[in-house]
Parts: C-alpha cells; sequence; structure tokens
C-alpha cells in the first residue's frame, strides 16, 4: 500500500516538459540529415520528435523548413536503390532460384517495394528491396 503523502506526491507533480527537434535549415526531400540540420526545442508539440530521437543519418521524405517541428512521417531510412538504377532481381520458389538483371523504376529503402523492369524479357515486375541492394520477388512472380 502506498502512503497517502507519497501518492499526494506524484499526481500533484508537474508534467515534465518534452523537447522537440526542429529544422535549423531547409531540408530538401532525399537529403540526408546531417547533425547540423537540426536542433532541441524547449517546446513540447503533439506529434513531433522528442528532442532525444536519433534521426542523424535518415533521409528527410518531405522538405524540412526552419522552426518547424519534424514529425516521424517526415524522416526516414536513406534509399539504398536509385531510380534506373541496374539491380540483381531475384526469384524464388521452394529449391529454385533464379536470378537476372534489371532495373529499377523507382527509388527505395531496405524493404521498400519497387517496380522494376527485367532487362532480358523487358517486363515489369514489383518485388522487395533487401540489404544488399538487390530486389527479390515475391512467389506470385510480383506481376504487374
Amino acid at each position: 500500500m502506498i502512503p497517502r503523502t507519497l501518492l499526494a506526491f506524484f499526481l500533484s507533480a508537474a508534467p515534465v516538459a518534452a523537447d522537440t527537434l526542429m529544422a535549423v535549415r531547409v531540408v530538401r526531400p532525399n537529403a540526408i540529415i546531417a547533425p547540423e540540420d537540426i536542433s532541441v526545442s524547449q517546446t513540447a508539440i503533439a506529434g513531433a520528435l522528442p528532442g532525444d530521437a536519433d534521426i542523424i543519418g535518415l533521409e528527410a521524405k518531405v522538405t524540412l523548413y526552419p522552426g518547424r517541428p519534424i514529425l516521424p512521417a517526415h524522416v526516414g531510412p536513406a534509399a539504398l536503390v536509385e531510380r534506373n538504377q541496374p539491380v540483381s532481381l531475384i526469384y524464388r520458389s521452394g529449391g529454385l532460384t533464379i536470378s537476372t538483371e534489371a532495373r529499377a523504376l523507382s527509388r527505395g529503402a531496405v524493404g521498400d517495394s519497387v517496380r522494376v523492369m527485367n532487362l532480358a524479357s523487358r517486363s515489369t515486375v514489383v518485388g522487395r528491396i533487401r540489404s544488399d541492394g538487390s530486389v527479390e520477388v515475391d512467389g506470385n512472380g510480383g506481376l504487374k
């Protein structure tokens, strides 16, 4: 059982002010966020990233403007595959693995779905970017 005086202390304590990440200068979409691009504001803003969030090295998904809070949707992992970049296209089904060359039709980070064009057949498929930069097509071939 908690003593009443201790319980009253915790219930009457002032709320702790949270820090918020703010952009210091304009950061364009697809740019990698550097330490000099952000600062910590003493103002708590609902929905914004807290001051202790580690976003250095992430990519801006939208334009970040000076003095505006940075929201979680504004940043994400840096793209691993760029548009028109040659990639290895991998298809696996059971014990069968087929690998061929393809060209990315969009950019994306690890785990993103991207459209790629098989260079041999000129067909377009959708696959998921793997950590090595290759694109893996799912079991139904990812045909679109």
